[in-house]
């Protein structure tokens, strides 16, 4: 190969080069500059990496002749702004001569900027020696676009969202302090639009996209594992099985509804009791969670079904086609969630 030595030789020279390219590489040179991929060669030998070979593609893509490409430095449409630890990769990638990609800002001839997928791979000769790099990019502009719409949508349902529960709270309160009702109906109610809002926290941080149930579990315990040493009596055990957003909801409300029972009624309504709460996959594809007491208060049957006991066993298989069985032996209450694993998976 040559040494360029200004900008006019290098586009000279790489014009002239062309006609060899095509004659030497004969049909690959055909397939890439008639392929719907931009496409480009640079020179390895130069450490500008200047540009001897463009096909179409990429001319259409930049809006640049190939007079104006040719016997430039590869990084000539690089946009300003451009993310400095990509570029920095990119001249790695030519100085190691490794396979390489990623996200990059261009601007067009127009000064208009686009954002492609760059892959840069090494083109060695007989011998091994890396002579040329070839790079293709793929505008991915539009989807980026859509990408940061899409966020954008999202902030703003859960913006309206906790609005509205912190409206439905709000109105809850007014109206239970008219009517004179207990303090401990207003706090249920609000406890229970508090752990709604946990769970849809937690969806919003993964932009809706569903959540880990140990990441749903500690969520959701949090409040009722802070103090008086409780933290140690939680044994929890199981993989971050992810789930979607109408089962994360729905096993959040639950596993707050056991978990108040238990700070009234069960193993953290003393000093010594402790919840073992554990799930895994099966072959059936079936995701089975426990929620198993202990060391409380002996337990008895309760004589009627309060409104959690009506959300687990009720509520819960309905909103997520499975079966829940609830008992209450004396040394500890004990709840199993059957439901279908999350993409229809098993482990075991």
């Amino acid at each position: 190969m040559w040494k360029l030595k200004s900008k006019s030789e290098k586009q000279k020279a790489a014009e002239a080069d062309v006609a060899n390219y095509r004659k030497e590489r004969g049909p690959f040179v055909v397939a890439a500059d008639t392929t719907r991929m931009a496409m480009v060669f640079t020179d390895a030998n130069d450490p500008d990496n200047p540009i001897i070979f463009a096909n179409d593609s990429f001319l259409t893509l930049s809006g640049y002749d190939r007079e104006e490409v040719l016997g430039q430095s590869f990084n000539f449409l690089m946009a300003r702004g451009a993310d400095p630890k990509a570029l920095a990769l990119i001249e790695a990638a030519f100085a190691k001569s490794t396979d390489h990609s990623s996200e990059i800002s261009y601007r067009r001839k127009d000064g208009s900027v686009f954002c492609a997928a760059v892959f840069i791979n090494p083109v060695r000769d007989q011998n091994g020696y890396v002579v040329e790099h070839f790079a293709s990019f793929v505008d991915i502009t539009h989807q980026k676009q859509e990408t940061a719409h899409s966020a954008m949508m999202i902030d703003e349902l859960n913006h309206r969202v906790k609005n509205t529960l912190s409206t439905v709270q709000s109105i809850v309160w007014q109206a239970l302090r008219k009517n004179a009702v207990p303090e401990a109906v207003r706090e249920s109610i609000e406890s229970r639009l508090f752990a709604l809002s946990r769970s849809h926290d937690l969806l919003t941080r993964e932009n809706w996209e569903g959540a880990g149930l140990l990441d749903l579990v500690n969520e959701a315990l949090a409040p009722f594992g802070v103090a008086d040493g409780r933290t140690e009596r939680i044994v929890i055990t199981g993989n971050n099985v992810r789930l979607p957003p109408k089962a994360t909801l729905a096993l959040g409300i639950a596993l707050h509804e056991l978990a108040t029972n238990a700070v009234k009624y069960g193993a953290f309504s003393n000093d010594a009791g402790s919840i073992l709460i554990e799930w895994m996959t099966t072959k059936g594809n079936r995701l089975i969670l426990h929620w198993l007491e202990k060391g409380g208060p002996p337990v008895t049957l309760p004589t009627r079904k309060g409104f959690g006991s009506r959300v687990i066993e009720r509520g819960l298989p309905h909103e997520l086609e499975g079966t829940v069985n609830l008992e209450y032996p004396v040394d500890g209450v004990s709840c199993t969630i059957n439901i279908p694993a999350p993409g229809g998976v098993g482990d075991e």
